[in-house]
Formats: structure tokens, C-alpha cells, sequence
């Protein structure tokens, strides 16, 4: 197994591209493995390292369809939804609670409790 070659940050040649650069020009990796590295050198710990494909292997982004759109809404929706009261809580609910404010916190006002105060919290 060969192993990947190692540019300093900034120092890459062209032709290579990390991820978040191949979806800002519309590609995706498309099933290629990791072509080269770049690595950016820190003080106290670890260099940074980033991952670089090839450009010219890349694939055009999949489009979305309207079921990919449907089941995108679906999923976002559940994400709003409490689990307990089983009302759209209007935003996503936060894994720390795992339920919405008005559950999380049942002493407080409805308009008035937030999902970051503690129950004991005076206002």
C-alpha cells in the first residue's frame, strides 16, 4: 500500500481539491480515494490535516428529486417535533433535552421558557 503524498497547507498543486472545494464547484468525490494530503503545522498539537482529491475524477453533484426534497421535509420536520406533547415546537428541538421547552421545563410559562434555563432559574 502506497502512501499518500504530503503538501504543506497552501502548497498543494492544481489539479487537487478537498471536499468542501469540489461542492463549491458543483462535483463530488464520486467513489475516488484520497489522493494527497495537506497538512497545516500547529503549535501545541497535531498538524491539520486535510483530505485532497483529484479534480479531474470527479462527478457532477446528484440533483435532487422531489421524493429526495419530500423525504429532506419529512426528516426536517421530526426534528421539530416533541416526542412528548407530540407539537411542532417550531424549532428543532435540542438532543440535550430531547423534548421541547414547554415539557423540558413544565413549572415555567409556555412563552416564556427556554430550552437553556434550569428550572430553578427566577425570572
Amino acid at each position: 500500500m502506497a502512501t499518500l503524498p504530503v503538501y504543506r497547507w497552501h502548497m498543494a498543486p492544481d489539479g487537487y481539491a478537498t471536499y468542501r472545494q469540489l461542492r463549491a464547484l458543483g462535483l463530488r468525490p464520486g467513489g475516488q480515494d484520497v489522493a494527497a494530503q495537506v497538512e497545516r503545522p500547529r503549535r501545541r498539537r497535531g498538524p491539520l490535516v486535510a483530505y485532497l482529491y483529484r479534480v479531474d475524477l470527479a462527478k457532477p453533484m446528484r440533483e435532487m428529486t422531489p421524493a429526495r426534497w419530500a423525504a429532506l421535509a419529512k426528516a426536517n420536520a421530526a426534528r421539530r417535533t416533541c416526542p412528548e406533547c407530540r407539537r411542532a415546537a417550531g424549532y428543532v428541538i435540542p438532543p440535550s433535552l430531547g423534548m421541547c421547552s414547554a415539557c423540558a421545563f413544565p413549572d415555567n410559562s409556555p412563552e416564556g421558557a427556554s430550552w437553556n434555563s434550569s428550572p430553578k432559574t427566577v425570572r
